[in-house]
């Protein structure tokens, strides 16, 4: 197998040399994938519990951090960075797969080079360039419930200057489910950019400069009530520009980037219909628009002061805007309320530095770091929050990280690692006033909350030959004094809340996966030069999921919620690239492991008796969805391929408890038109690529 090379750490180096897990989702596993976002590809992968709430929405978990359903930033303990630097937004279900080259999954709070959310883990999406992209593509492809999607992309070189240039854009209508039935309200469409261009001033020196947008428009939004009247557009833009230089001698390097990003959440959730709010306030308009502006700039210097050490030092400087507002219509009794989150400002910088040496000719490499980060919340007054107190508060944590890889043997290779992460509260966490959901539950600010921490130990090795890959990560992370909302009272089912900081841990022990094998050279099995057999997955087991702090929000149980006790992606790829015909198949399982969810829907009585919504936990059990795709290439650089989708036609979710099916298991008075939530059935897509 090909030794991988990734940049977790800040510098360019074989991921067998990092003291922490990686897993890498490359442009080929990119390529065969009929993924339309992150988040769906992020699914395919195994990364970790994925709720996938809309086309336009959802929240990952990664070793028990996990990001907000809504996809605030701020509110993540999962970070997402693009190119490197911060994305804007928690949701990557706004973020399409058109033009990544990889991502980068770092599992676990493992690297001082990342500041707040790096809690459960960081997700680096790493766009294309000229120099990764060259030559035109363009594909086109169509399906099951509408489906159209197109992208057409050109990169080259000349001279010193390389250039990348990639549109997209697709659109689809309601889905049905397994079973047949339409799910009302599925709709979605995307369109994106991006442009690169790279300039190689000489042999040490080179600047690229990086432009995208990137969104879902008029995406569905079903939610907890299986609403047919709300849709969400949530788009993300950002600009970066980066040095790369190195002194001649090759012992020093530096990297410096500078950044924009602009985030916007345009979200419409009225709510005309359940019985959770009484006629005179229910609201056939909620808009509730949130935008988020960040400008920062990473500089990362590194040294060899001799040869077996390097030395890696970094300033983080950034400051970012959340600007929120909106407007509410109904019956008499509808007013006008604060937006979902509260003005703010955030000014953050950091220090860090980490040295890594090795030793006993290169196979012994320790590496030790820590971070220091000073940050300024700021509220700013909000509108229609009028019992809102401006004020700012001052915050810093200290994170560090060490560990050791040891190359045993030519073919294994260990690796131990012990971190720390945190995340900072926000403005609306710290605020002294209230805000309420479109539904009507109340939530109080708490302006003396304190940053929430994660501390992670891991244990790891990898087996790599000529022919087969497998790596194997033993890790426990314990999160502390996390930001919960926790109940101070409900009537009528609208529920009263305060956030605080548990005192209660949450602790998850694990063991994880990534396995790749090239099946009859491996076996030793007799195949033509041409031929490809491939095995490949991901998984995880997490065998303690305890949330110590249960009791604090009223749960029934003590397991930790919205997080799959285990996954598995498992697939198997057959090859035949010699030939006037080459041709590919391929199949692939995901295994969503059981659940525990305190879910937000309002369950029937009858077959849910005693609910109490966003307390009483339930348990979602495992499933199997399989797809399968094929691959045609009839003259050289002309591609068709077909896939087919949740082959079985599964009527499952990954999350909701009650699936659109008959007969209903929500509350049908408290829906806002429907009832429950699945996940689109058999899908059927075909399409053709071509490249020159």
């Amino acid at each position: 197998m090909p030794e991988t090379v990734v940049t977790a750490t800040g510098r360019p180096e074989p991921v067998t040399s990092v003291a922490g897990t990686v897993q890498v989702i490359d442009g080929e596993k990119i390529t065969r994938s009929t993924a339309r976002s992150v988040t769906d590809l992020l699914s395919e992968n195994a990364v970790g519990f994925m709720s996938q709430w809309t086309q336009g929405q959802t929240s990952l978990n990664i070793r028990g951090g996990a990001t907000e359903g809504q996809g605030r930033d701020y509110k993540s303990e999962v970070l997402i960075l693009i190119n490197g630097h911060r994305a804007g937004t928690a949701n990557i279900s706004k973020l399409s797969v058109a033009d990544v080259e990889r991502i980068e999954i770092v599992r676990g709070p493992a690297s001082v080079i990342y500041g707040s959310q790096n809690m459960g883990g960081v997700v680096n999406i790493i766009l294309k360039t000229g120099r990764t992209a060259p030559g035109t593509l363009a594909e086109m492809d169509a399906g099951s419930f509408g489906l159209i999607e197109g992208r057409l992309q050109n990169g080259g070189t000349y001279k010193g200057v390389d250039w990348y240039l990639g549109l997209s854009g697709g659109k689809q209508d309601d889905y049905q489910v397994g079973g047949g039935q339409v799910e009302l309200n599925t709709a979605w469409s995307r369109m994106g950019g991006t442009g690169a261009v790279g300039w190689q001033i000489d042999d040490d020196n080179r600047i690229d400069t990086t432009i995208r947008t990137d969104g879902v428009y008029g995406a569905g939004f079903r939610g907890s009530s299986a609403n047919i009247f709300a849709f969400d557009t949530r788009y993300n833009q950002s600009i970066d520009v980066s040095y790369n230089g190195k002194t001649p001698d090759g012992r020093g390097h530096l990297f410096a980037q500078g950044y924009y990003v602009q985030d916007v959440d345009d979200l419409n959730n009225p709510s005309p219909l359940t019985s959770l709010i009484a006629p005179p306030a229910r609201t056939f308009t909620d808009h509730n628009h949130r935008r988020i502006d960040i400008e920062g700039v990473r500089v990362q210097p590194r040294y060899r002061f001799w040869p077996s050490n390097e030395l890696l030092a970094g300033v983080d400087w950034e400051r970012s805007w959340i600007i929120s507002y909106r407007f509410r219509a109904g019956g008499p009794a509808v007013t006008q309320l604060s937006p979902q989150d509260n003005n703010e400002t955030d000014n953050v910088w950091a220090l860090y530095a980490e040295d890594a040496q090795k030793l006993f000719d290169d196979r012994l490499t320790v590496r030790a770091g820590v971070r220091q980060t000073w940050g300024t919340t700021s509220l700013l007054a909000t509108p229609n929050a009028p019992t809102l107190i401006p004020g700012s508060v001052d915050y810093r944590a200290t994170t560090w990280s060490v560990g050791t890889t040891l190359q045993v043997t030519g073919w294994l290779t260990g690796r131990f690692g012990a971190s720390s992460g945190f995340r900072a509260p926000t403005a609306t966490e710290l605020g002294a006033n209230f805000t309420t959901t479109p539904i009507g539950n109340t939530i109080f600010g708490n302006p003396n909350l304190s940053p929430e921490t994660s501390h992670q130990l891991e244990l790891g090795g990898t087996i790599a030959t000529k022919n087969a890959r497998l790596d194997l990560a033993l890790f426990q992370n314990v999160i502390s004094n996390r930001i919960q909302s926790v109940r101070i009272s409900s009537q009528g089912g609208v529920v009263v809340s305060q956030y605080q900081n548990n005192p209660g841990d949450i602790l998850i022990q694990g063991l994880e996966l990534q396995a790749e094998a090239d099946i009859p050279r491996l076996l030793g099995l007799s195949v033509g030069e041409g031929e490809r057999w491939s095995l490949y997955g991901n998984g995880y087991y997490n065998f303690t999921m305890t949330d110590y702090g249960a009791e604090l929000t009223g749960a029934n149980s003590s397991q930790a919620t919205r997080i799959n006790r285990y996954g598995l992606s498992i697939g198997t790829r057959y090859e035949r690239l010699d030939g006037e015909l080459p041709w590919s198949v391929q199949l692939l399982g995901v295994l969503r492991g059981p659940m525990w969810y305190n879910t937000e829907e309002a369950l029937s009585p009858v077959y849910f008796p005693g609910q109490v919504r966003n307390v009483t936990v339930y348990e979602k059990s495992a499933f199997w969805v399989w797809s399968t795709r094929l691959e045609i290439e009839p003259h050289k650089g002309v591609t068709f391929f077909a896939a087919i989708n949740n082959i079985l036609d599964v009527n499952q979710d990954p999350v909701f408890i009650a699936l659109d099916q008959n007969p209903c298991r929500a509350n049908l008075a408290a829906q806002n038109g429907s009832c429950g939530n699945s996940m689109m059935g058999r899908e059927v897509v075909a399409g053709v690529r071509v490249r020159f």
